[in-house]
């Protein structure tokens, strides 16, 4: 259940996701028509960016807690770990952006929204949402190691699609350039630092609570 002093938040932030989001996809399907990929193009596009998909996730585990609370969604994603996992990949796609993306993508207006939005304003936003989400005692330093299997299948989905569409969203992981070991080098790379931030996390959270535990204490 949803306390009531967190549902407003919730609510703004999921409408600037899926705002976000939407942005995006009319972004990318309409310059797939423009270029003569048509939609379905456009579509694949779009769907095989981290960020898009982290964005979703986001948009999903903001949402359904809203409008579904009692369904499988809505209970999973109320959770705590799961709202500390969600962060977590949230922030990786910011930071990920940020150190290896951002000086290779210069993008002009309704783009240089969606990009701001996608990179840095939804990840600020939702860390802060984390941050002030009560009951976090239950975060355990193995949940970032199983969160470490959302860009694991990512990777591999990327993969696949790939050598499918002969495409890679990302250059670091472009097997068909820079070859099969050195997108798993680079992976394995990504993982390590996707668990690091996990592991911070987690142990931000379990820290919070006993702080605010001993200040209140007489």
């Amino acid at each position: 259940m949803i306390q009531r002093s967190h549902r407003a938040p919730r609510i703004a932030l999921a409408l600037l996701a899926w705002f976000a989001v939407l942005l995006q996809f009319c972004i990318s399907i309409n310059s797939a028509i423009q270029d003569g990929r048509g939609f379905a193009s456009g579509l694949v596009s779009f769907l095989g960016f981290f960020t898009i998909l982290t964005n979703i996730l986001v948009c999903m585990s903001l949402t359904m807690p809203l409008i579904a609370p009692n369904s499988a969604a809505g209970r999973f994603f109320a959770r705590s770990e799961a709202i500390a996992g969600v962060a977590t990949s949230i922030v990786f796609v910011g930071l990920a952006y940020y150190f290896l993306l951002s000086n290779l993508f210069h993008p002009q207006g309704p783009q240089w929204l969606a990009n701001a939005l996608l990179h840095y304003v939804i990840p600020t936003l939702y860390l802060l949402y984390w941050w002030f989400t009560p009951s976090k005692r239950d975060l355990r330093f193995a949940h970032a190691v199983i969160w470490g299997a959302y860009p694991t299948l990512y990777l591999v989905y990327a993969l696949i699609r790939g050598r499918i569409i002969g495409s890679y969203p990302y250059g670091f992981i472009d097997a068909g350039r820079i070859g099969y070991e050195k997108t798993l080098i680079n992976g394995v790379g990504l993982l390590l630092a996707f668990i690091a931030i996990g592991l911070l996390l987690v142990g931000l959270g379990r820290f919070e609570p006993r702080r605010a535990s001993s200040a209140s204490a007489p």
